[in-house]
């Protein structure tokens, strides 16, 4: 798979990205749309996904992310092996996760996953992370009772911020604070880069009540 260099960061407040998505129709995105639906928010080069979609083929899989250059080489690879449960879409999560959860068939989202988020270390950049009051009511909106929500970082204060998000929401309970293992059957290259340097990976888990 040959793999295109684009920049790391993207300002998700910068005019360019302002503009909300416009949901595809699901009817011709995936051969069976009311599967449930694992989304994957932040998705990078779509890799993980692209291992899930062929391991639970009796799921359908979403990834949101807002490198484009990431998402063409991404959706190119799901046509080459011929995947018909999942999609990459190009987006803001920020400002384009309502309008495509609204438009969802309903009760097919069952699982999402935020994964090595980009951190934003600088304070005055911190409004720029993808995990903001706003998102977590989204997805409690839209996730029905027993709808999962996994987080995982590297870095151990937007681990907890994140966490703190979800703990805020009443829609949400936590089964457990930090999880030692990854509950999902396939970890993502960020995740095993982090363990392969003896470094630690922090994990939640929550539950949509």
């Amino acid at each position: 798979m040959s793999v295109v260099r684009v920049r790391e960061h993207v300002n998700p407040l910068s005019k360019k990205y302002q503009t909300p998505a416009s949901p595809p129709d699901w009817q011709k995105v995936y051969a069976l749309p009311d599967q449930p639906l694992h989304l994957d928010i932040g998705c990078g080069r779509g890799r993980f996904l692209l291992e899930m979609a062929q391991c639970q083929p009796g799921w359908n899989f979403l990834g949101l992310e807002i490198r484009e250059p990431l998402v063409n080489q991404a959706n190119h690879w799901r046509n080459e092996l011929g995947l018909v449960n999942l999609y990459y879409l190009f987006c803001n999560a920020n400002n384009s996760l309502r309008p495509i959860l609204n438009s969802l068939p309903t009760g097919t989202l069952q699982r999402v996953t935020i994964q090595f988020p980009d951190p934003w270390f600088k304070r005055k950049h911190q409004k720029r992370r993808v995990v903001q009051p706003e998102l977590v009511n989204d997805l409690a909106s839209a996730l029905p009772s027993g709808g999962v929500v996994f987080l995982q970082s590297d870095v151990e204060e937007v681990a907890m911020e994140m966490g703190d998000r979800f703990s805020e929401n009443p829609a949400f309970s936590q089964p457990n604070h930090w999880l030692t293992e990854n509950p999902m059957p396939i970890s993502t290259e960020r995740e095993q880069s982090t363990l392969k340097r003896g470094k630690p990976v922090y994990r939640m888990l929550f539950v949509r009540k």
